[in-house]
């Protein structure tokens, strides 16, 4: 028999039972492609990750949904890195490989932070379909549309929506009825984030945020806290020449996860999203040999 540790995390959390969870697998040699796959869907979390070596960074690291591996993700990123410190004695500072690139993380005060793996400012894609088009797919009207839905990528492609208010990012209910309608992204899944800017508190322009996406079994999920969605807004601010350069995005509330993410916009090239990262508990898993 093969056993596998694995931790249970909290990212973007501020306390217990809040962030959005996470399962990382300490080691992963001997595993293969499916039975990751088979562990990502066993645990049934939006990202299950699992470090690896690498000749160019402190750890490799693969990200399986319960139906497909990811490129790159943003909560992944943060709970593997705090994990990869702890192994590798690299302390508050370490460099993860994924497919997309070699990203740093740093800890500072008990918050993570990942650079984005596209840097710089991206380019805003509009979408094939009408902006009301859009708006009806999440249950809301043109109206409520603060500027125009495009897509952004700074290192996973996300459709973002934004929203004249919070009470119009409250009201939004995906019509199941219309999934065929979604568009997709690189990886041919149907995602989208809405979000609606507030005021500045603390230093820090505060806002809030939903990401909606398709589940494995083709349902509609809602994540509690989506860092890679959080660096594309940070290239959504950059492509508007939009002068916040400092953020709180509050997301999660709707699911009872609240999360709190940090971002931060350092023109032309930086966009850095940071949370704190909590660890639940601790386990292995027992594989045939």
């Amino acid at each position: 028999m093969r056993d596998y540790r694995f931790r249970i995390l909290n990212v973007f959390a501020e306390s217990t039972f809040g962030g959005n969870p996470l399962c990382v697998f300490e080691g992963a040699r001997g595993l293969s492609d499916a039975e990751m796959l088979a562990l990502a869907r066993q645990f049934n979390l939006s990202e299950t990750t699992f470090i690896l070596p690498s000749e160019r960074a402190d750890a490799r690291v693969r990200i399986f949904t319960p139906g497909y591996e990811m490129r790159f993700a943003g909560h992944p990123t943060l709970g593997t890195a705090a994990v990869v410190g702890q192994l590798r004695g690299a302390g508050p500072q370490v460099t993860l490989e994924f497919t997309a690139a070699v990203v740093p993380v740093a800890c500072t005060e008990d918050v993570w932070t990942f650079e984005a793996p596209v840097p710089g400012e991206p380019a805003l894609r509009p979408t094939a379909e009408s902006p009301a088009t859009i708006a009806a797919l999440f249950g809301l009207v043109e109206q409520d549309l603060a500027a125009p839905p495009c897509w952004v990528d700074t290192g996973a492609d996300q459709l973002l929506i934004p929203l004249r208010s919070r009470d119009a990012l409250e009201r939004a209910a995906p019509d199941s009825s219309r999934l065929a309608d979604w568009p997709l992204c690189s990886l041919g899944s149907r995602c989208g984030y809405l979000f609606s800017l507030g005021e500045e508190r603390d230093g820090r322009l505060e806002a809030h945020a939903r990401f909606f996406f398709t589940t494995h079994g083709s349902a509609i999920a809602e994540d509690p806290g989506t860092g890679s969605a959080c660096a594309n807004l940070g290239g959504w601010l950059l492509g508007n020449g939009h002068p916040a350069s400092r953020l709180r995005v509050q997301q999660g509330a709707q699911v009872g996860r609240p999360c709190t993410l940090l971002l931060d916009i350092q023109p032309p090239r930086g966009i850095r999203v940071g949370g704190r990262v909590l660890e639940l508990g601790r386990g292995s898993v027992r594989l045939p040999a």
